[in-house]
């Protein structure tokens, strides 16, 4: 397993982590992407260790609170051996105490997590949402006073548009509070915006991305050809509305190119697809995420080996789309490309 640093801190993280929704099972959505119970998510977090994955990922919000509990009791007796990420801010409830960024809510959310987890400390608590009804400020001064007794050690961000994420570093930069070091963002071969804004912006500020859904809301399984039906087991048959569009023949076209880079690197789909996120700028660990043993050990495959040149140019190809203005002009015309080069 390779490390990085989390943005400019000097945090080390693994390149791939570990996501833990598919721990708990509750409701609709979270019971479609998987149902492990403590006994299962104890051995998943074993071969991870193993593998010398070592950065979990969960939030509140993931099976009402039962991931956290959950992943608590996995890791139970080996906590110094580990890091653990949780997010907050989206909707616990249907009360007004119950969702956003005040300092009432993160104040009570970070007590109530670390009580999940058996901890007394996050080693990253990334804000699940920007919360547009409290003023930056407010947040950052509350993740400030928080980090200072110890319950945080760093912060980032999951979900942010470009202005909301660098008007909060210039108001951390000016008060001397923490900065977000870290974006957890959507960035698969299938969803490419990240590239446009926000990783100009990560390369510039600091900040790296943690991905989430790198095989693009599970179509790039393997599972999913051209001209067959869904297979019967996909969680798509029950998430697809929860997740990123995804134009149909620009995924048979990726999955076609993936399928022939499989076949020349004796790799899997899978496999092949990670790989490509993690030559990209500003990525610091793609986060994958397991049902069971064997979805685990083979995402696990994406490391150690790398993608040539040419395989990773066919696949930036076949997955390209033009961007909306004010980027495209930047792609498209020399003039310019020549004052602003795209990072990819």
């Amino acid at each position: 397993m390779d490390y990085r640093n989390l943005g400019a801190s000097g945090l080390k993280v693994p390149v791939l982590s570990f996501g833990t929704g598919t721990f708990g099972g509750q409701g609709p959505l979270f019971s479609a992407w998987g149902r492990s119970g403590v006994e299962e998510a104890r051995r998943l977090v074993d071969i991870c260790l193993d593998a010398g994955v070592n950065l979990f990922d969960s939030a509140d919000v993931y099976s009402n609170g039962a991931s956290e509990e959950i992943l608590g009791a996995a890791i139970k007796g080996r906590r110094d051996k580990v890091l653990i990420s949780t997010k907050m801010s989206l909707p616990m409830g249907e009360g007004p105490l119950d969702a956003g960024s005040s300092r009432q809510r993160l104040v009570t959310s970070v007590d109530a997590a670390l009580r999940r987890l058996g901890t007394d400390t996050i080693d990253l608590l990334q804000l699940h949402a920007f919360d547009a009804f409290t003023p930056i400020e407010e947040v950052l001064s509350t993740l400030d006073t928080l980090a200072r007794a110890g319950k945080l050690r760093y912060v980032g961000v999951s979900n942010f548009a470009g202005w909301q994420l660098m008007k909060s570093l210039a108001l951390a930069d000016r008060h001397g509070w923490p900065r977000y070091v870290a974006h957890q963002v959507y960035y698969s071969l299938l969803g490419r915006d990240y590239e446009w804004e926000l990783m100009p912006l990560a390369r510039d500020q600091g900040v790296g991305a943690l991905v989430w859904s790198p095989l693009g809301w599970g179509r790039l399984t393997g599972n999913i050809r051209r001209g067959r039906p869904l297979p019967q087991g996909s969680r798509l048959h029950a998430t697809a509305q929860f997740g990123p569009p995804v134009d149909e023949a620009r995924l048979y076209a990726v999955v076609d190119v993936l399928d022939a880079i499989a076949a020349e690197t004796g790799h899997t789909v899978p496999q092949v697809a990670i790989a490509w996120l993690l030559s990209r700028p500003t990525v610091s660990s793609v986060i994958i995420g397991a049902r069971d043993e064997a979805q685990l050990r083979d995402n696990l495959g994406a490391v150690g080996w790398s993608l040539s040149a040419d395989q990773v140019k066919r696949l930036d190809e076949i997955s390209a789309v033009m961007p909306p203005y004010p980027y495209y002009p930047y792609r498209i015309q020399e003039g310019f490309a020549r004052l602003n080069p795209p990072l990819v």
